[in-house]
């Protein structure tokens, strides 16, 4: 269980909220945390690299010269692998990186990455409505007055994507900003610093709970 301050748009402690999320023992903590992070970042390869072998490249078929008299080492083909343009020994080939893991683990492991940053976590009030019309610098000026250096990178967490919180962020390279429900290991690791509203946090504990 952690209890984290609650802030308000101006940057003020207004109450508290706690993020109760059952989590990995410490002793197999970092290691499932590790391998749902290896997951997804092999899953998301595309596995379509593809090289040439001596088979397949374009010409070759005549012998280059006669086997003996020559003077020059035998060659039989200017597609071997040791000539400039020849195949490829042993290149990729389009293959599938896909690793699985249970739907408990990942669901654990996602759990612990979450409570692990708590210390480096900012809970805010909802803001949607103090951002009538999309504004970056008014979304940016608001991190900074929660206490947030905005040239960190930033993981925004809300209960939902709202279009003129969204069209804010997008302008910002250094802020992510990502549905509750849709949370990952990866950018939860990735960011300096987490970003979520007291709805946000009840939505985590509603989907992820045990």
């Amino acid at each position: 269980m952690v209890d984290c301050v609650v802030k308000n748009w101006q940057g003020d402690e207004v109450g508290q909220a706690t993020l109760d999320l059952r989590v990995a023992n410490e002793n197999s903590a970092a290691h499932i945390v590790h391998r749902a992070l290896v997951r997804q970042m092999t899953n998301a390869r595309q596995g379509t690299a593809s090289a040439k072998t001596r088979a397949e490249v374009r010409g070759g078929g005549r012998k280059p010269w006669r086997q003996k008299g020559t003077g020059r080492a035998r060659a039989g083909s200017i597609r071997s692998p040791l000539w400039r343009g020849g195949g490829i020994i042993f290149g990729p080939k389009p293959r599938d990186y896909e690793i699985k893991m249970n739907r408990k683990e990942r669901r654990l492991a996602l759990r612990t990455a979450l409570t692990s940053r708590s210390a480096d976590m900012v809970v805010v009030e909802d803001f949607a409505t103090e951002l009538p019309r999309p504004k970056t610098k008014d979304l940016l000026a608001a991190i900074a007055r929660w206490g947030i250096d905005p040239e960190t990178k930033v993981l925004l967490i809300l209960p939902e994507l709202v279009e003129t919180v969204y069209l804010s962020a997008r302008n910002a390279a250094q802020l992510k900003l990502i549905a509750a429900d849709q949370l990952n290991v990866y950018d939860l690791l990735n960011a300096d610093r987490i970003v979520t509203t007291v709805a946000a946090i009840e939505k985590i504990q509603e989907v992820y709970g045990a």
